[in-house]
């Protein structure tokens, strides 16, 4: 399925039916009184989270919705018929703008929440509602209130409990793919990845995270390069960062730096979540000198950010690093619960 996380769509909500001006004549009574009904409500345009859902495809290829409108009201205080609303499903982490305005209209986080985004107009009052002691024969009835119309800005930003933060061809997909069974293209070139992939990591004990492996980012993606906002905002929802960086990097401290420079540049509350550093590839250093050089390393990092060195064609250091990954999404899990 293609990844799809930005579109514009028109929406427009349906009026509401008119009231009616009626009275009541049977055989006997020639002037009885009025007698109109309500009219109906027009439909609204509706946006639904669906757990299930992971791309906004669907709305790329139908970007117009238009609501059916109200019945008007009938003799008999027979009341028009209310139309259907419009729910458009779209997945969890949907962000909605007003495409003229730029106001934010709110946002799509959890499973069955809704937001309305154009809503249906009410229908008007019939000439029954209008009578009074002084005015027995009402001939006005309300008309029903218009509809609603704008055009949306939807933007995906990826829910994950683990986003994976690094240069081209650094090895996140090739992680990806050992740590859970999610199937992303894996090549020996750069930019091999093109949209996020979302993966589920089990641990045993019932325990399970999200990991969303993002590609590839470039030095100025905070300024736009190499699409570099459309990337580095799927990092925003992340709970967890896992910096991964090449063994066979010249100067993997210096990589680690300009990472953390970009993350700071797009949006300084990345710095504030808790993160970790993998060394990738260590299989192409060679487990005698594994321990000695990253502790040789450590230093050009110039933080105290945990360094954990894996191999995932080798499969080395993987359960280390989803336990060490698990006590961070824990713990956020819990500060989550508590606030």
């Amino acid at each position: 399925m293609k990844f799809v996380d930005y579109v514009t769509i028109t929406v427009r909500s349906g009026k509401g039916g008119a009231g009616s001006v009626h009275f009541r004549r049977e055989k006997f009574e020639p002037n009885g009184g009025p007698d109109g009904g309500d009219g109906g409500a027009g439909g609204s345009v509706i946006l639904e989270g669906d757990s299930h859902l992971y791309t906004l495809l669907d709305l790329r290829y139908n970007r117009h919705h238009f609501a059916p409108s109200g019945e008007p009201g009938q003799g008999a205080n027979k009341f028009g018929k209310s139309a259907d609303d419009i729910v458009l499903r779209v997945p969890l982490g949907t962000v909605v703008r007003d495409a003229e305005t730029d106001e934010h209209l709110g946002e799509i986080v959890e499973d069955g929440d809704r937001l309305v985004l154009a809503q249906g107009g009410r229908g008007g009052l019939g000439n029954t509602h209008f009578k009074s002691s002084t005015n027995q024969a009402p001939r006005y009835a309300q008309p029903g209130e218009p509809s609603e119309e704008r055009e949306v800005v939807l933007e995906l930003k990826l829910l994950a409990d683990v986003g994976l933060v690094g240069f081209p061809n650094a090895g996140k997909s090739t992680l990806v793919s050992a740590l859970s069974a999610a199937k992303p293209k894996i090549a020996d070139y750069p930019f091999t990845t093109l949209e996020p992939n979302l993966g589920m990591v089990y641990l045993g004990d019932w325990r399970s995270f999200v990991i969303a492996d993002i590609p590839g980012l470039i030095e100025g993606a905070s300024e736009g390069r190499g699409l570099g906002h459309q990337f580095l905002k799927h990092v925003e929802r992340n709970a967890v960062l896992l910096f991964c960086i090449a063994a066979d990097d010249e100067d993997p401290g210096a990589r680690y730096r300009t990472l953390l420079g970009e993350l700071e540049a797009f949006s300084p509350h990345l710095l504030a979540k808790p993160r970790l550093v993998a060394i990738t590839k260590m299989d192409l250093v060679g487990p005698d000198l594994a321990a000695d050089w990253v502790e040789e390393i450590r230093a050009g990092f110039r933080d105290d950010v945990a360094i954990l060195p894996i191999s995932a064609v080798a499969h080395q250091g993987l359960d280390r690093l989803k336990e060490a990954l698990w006590t961070l999404v824990e713990a956020d899990r819990d500060d989550e619960a508590e606030a």
